[in-house]
C-alpha cells in the first residue's frame, strides 16, 4: 500500500508541476518534482527501515518540508523566464495562454495612429473616460475612469470595438490591484473555434470519453472486488464474483461523473466550449484518479465563472448524500481500532468530520456510540470519497473550484488573500489531523492567481453570494473534526 500511495502521490505531483509552472520557469520539471517529493521519500525510507509502528520524529517531517519549500522557491525563481516587457499587472504575461491555452503565440498587429483615434472613440466619456493607452506585444491596455455600471460599460464598449474592428480582439474588463477597472484587448484567435464548429467531435472526442469510461469501470470494479473481501485469484474459476465490485464502482463513478457533468452542462448553458468528462482509470488504490473536463473558450463574466465552478461540487454532493447514507445504513459498527486515521475504512472514526458524524448518527442511530467505529460498506466508501472530493475541490485556492468561487464572489485581489489564508489554515489543521499534511503542502505550490473572466468587474447578485458562503460552510463541515460538546449531545 505504501508503494502504491507513493506512486499515486508522485504522479499527481508531477502533473501539478507540469501544468502550473513548466511554462514560466526554465528549471527542469523533474528537478522541481524531486524537491517536492523529497519529504515523502524521507518518510518512506524511515518506514522501510523502522516499520510503520514506530512514529518518526517531528524534525524528520518539519525540517525536510521547510528546506524543500525554500529550495523549490529558489529553483523556481532561478529558472524563471524574464518578461519581455515591463508589466503593470502580474497576470498580463499569462493572459494569452489563459484565454487560449492551446493557441500558438500571436503577435498583435500594430495599431496605426488612425486606428488609435478609432479606438479612443469607442470609449464614450459618459461610460468610461479613457485616459491612456498602453501597448504590449500581445495586448493593448486601455486605462481610465469608470462612469457607469460595469455591465453597461462592458457591453457598450465591447459593441463599439466590434463595430470598428470586427472580431479582431477579445475584450477583457478587469480590476487592477489599485482597485480601478481597465480594458485589455488581446488577439482573437478563431482557428480552434472554427474547427470545432465544423467538427464538434474534434472537441468532445466521444470515442475517447467512452473508452476511458469503460476502462475506469473495469479498474474500479476490480478495486471494489478487493474491498468486498473477494480473493482476486478466484475470479478465473468464478467470474460471477466480479459483480461484487460493481456497488463500489458504480457508486464512485456516479459521484465523479455527476460532478463533472455539473461543470459540463453549465458550461454548455453559457456557450463555453468544453470537452466531455474524461475519467482517468487506475488499476490500484481507488481504481481511478478522478475525472475532468477542459474548457476551450474564455468565460464571459464572473456570474458564469461562479455558476460553472460551483455546479460541479454541488451536483457531486447531491449525488453523494443518498449513496453515503444508504451505504452507512448497511455498514457494520465495530469497536474503535488502535489504528486511527481518516482513511481507515475498516474502522473509521466518524468524529474526524462534523458532517460524517452527523450522517453516521442519522443512518445508524443508537448503534453508534462513543466507543464505536464503522466498517464501511463499499457504497459507503464511495460516498465517503465523494465527501473528500467535494472538500478538496471547494478549497478556495487558485484554479480549484473553490478558488474560482471566491474569485467570482470577491474579485481576484481578495481571492488571492483568501487563498493564502486557506493554505495556512489547512497547514495548521494538518497538525491535528495528519492526513491533511500532504494536501496542505501541495496547496502551497498551486498558483493563487487564476484566469480572469472577460468581464471580471461586474459583481455577483446576493443569491449567488449566499450560495457561495454556503459552499464554504459545507467545506468546513466536511474537514473539521466533531467538537466534543456536539459529540456528547449526539452520544457518540
Amino acid at each position: 500500500m505504501t508503494f502504491w500511495f507513493l506512486l499515486l502521490l508522485g504522479l499527481f505531483t508531477y502533473l501539478m508541476v507540469q501544468r502550473s509552472v513548466a511554462n514560466i520557469t526554465k528549471t527542469p520539471v523533474w528537478l522541481l518534482w524531486l524537491v517536492l517529493m523529497t519529504p515523502a521519500f524521507t518518510l518512506t525510507g524511515w518506514t522501510l527501515m523502522y516499520g510503520a509502528k514506530q512514529t518518526p520524529p517531528p524534525s524528520l517531517i518539519v525540517w525536510p518540508s521547510i528546506i524543500c519549500l525554500l529550495l523549490y522557491w529558489l529553483l523556481f525563481q532561478w529558472g524563471r523566464q524574464a518578461p519581455k516587457n515591463i508589466q503593470t499587472e502580474p497576470q498580463t504575461s499569462q493572459l494569452q495562454s489563459a484565454i487560449h491555452p492551446t493557441a500558438e503565440p500571436v503577435t498583435v498587429r500594430p495599431i496605426e495612429p488612425t486606428e488609435e483615434i478609432q479606438l479612443r472613440n469607442c470609449f464614450p466619456w459618459s461610460v468610461y473616460y479613457i485616459q491612456n493607452i498602453e501597448y504590449r506585444p500581445q495586448a493593448v491596455i486601455c486605462r481610465g475612469q469608470l462612469r457607469s455600471p460595469p455591465t453597461e460599460a462592458y457591453q457598450k464598449i465591447k459593441a463599439n470595438i466590434e463595430s470598428q474592428f470586427g472580431d479582431r480582439f477579445l475584450i477583457i474588463f478587469q480590476e487592477g490591484f489599485n482597485g480601478k477597472p481597465f480594458f485589455i484587448l488581446t488577439p482573437n484567435t478563431q482557428n480552434n473555434a472554427k474547427a470545432d464548429a465544423r467538427n464538434p467531435e474534434q472537441l468532445t472526442r466521444p470515442g475517447l470519453a467512452l473508452l476511458l469510461l469503460f476502462g475506469t469501470l473495469l479498474t474500479t470494479t476490480f478495486v471494489g472486488v478487493k474491498m468486498a473481501g473477494v480473493d482476486l485469484s478466484t475470479l478465473q474459476s468464478n467470474p460471477v464474483n466480479l459483480l461484487k465490485g460493481l456497488p463500489y464502482a458504480l457508486a464512485l463513478m456516479t459521484i465523479l461523473g455527476i460532478h463533472e457533468l455539473g461543470h459540463y452542462l453549465t458550461a454548455r448553458f453559457y456557450k463555453i466550449r468544453s470537452t466531455l468528462p474524461y475519467f482517468i482509470p487506475m488499476p490500484f488504490f481507488l481504481g481511478t484518479f478522478g475525472a475532468f473536463i477542459q474548457m476551450r473558450s474564455p468565460i464571459p463574466n464572473r456570474k458564469a465563472l461562479f455558476d460553472v465552478s460551483i455546479a460541479g461540487p454541488l451536483a457531486g454532493f447531491v449525488a453523494t448524500l443518498p449513496l453515503l447514507i444508504w451505504g452507512l445504513a448497511h455498514s457494520e459498527v465495530v469497536a474503535l481500532s488502535e489504528k486511527n486515521g481518516l482513511l481507515n475504512i475498516d474502522a473509521l472514526n466518524p468524529k474526524y468530520s462534523i458532517l460524517m458524524a452527523l450522517l453516521s448518527k442519522l443512518a445508524l442511530s443508537t448503534q453508534l456510540t462513543s466507543q464505536s467505529a464503522i466498517d464501511l460498506h463499499p457504497v459507503a466508501i464511495a460516498g465517503f470519497l465523494g465527501l473528500i472530493v467535494t472538500a478538496l475541490n471547494l478549497m478556495p485556492v487558485g484554479q480549484l473550484d473553490g478558488g474560482h468561487i471566491v474569485h467570482a464572489m470577491f474579485g481576484q485581489r481578495k481571492a488571492i488573500v483568501i487563498g493564502q489564508v486557506a493554505r495556512l489554515l489547512l497547514l495548521l489543521l494538518s497538525l491535528v489531523q495528519s492526513e491533511f499534511f500532504l494536501w496542505a503542502i501541495i496547496l502551497l505550490f498551486i498558483p493563487l492567481i487564476d484566469e480572469p473572466a472577460l468581464n471580471d468587474v461586474t459583481e455577483l447578485d446576493n443569491k449567488r453570494d449566499i450560495l457561495g458562503l454556503a459552499a464554504m460552510a459545507l467545506l468546513v463541515l466536511i474537514i473539521l473534526p466533531l467538537p466534543q460538546a456536539i459529540a456528547r449531545w449526539l452520544q457518540i
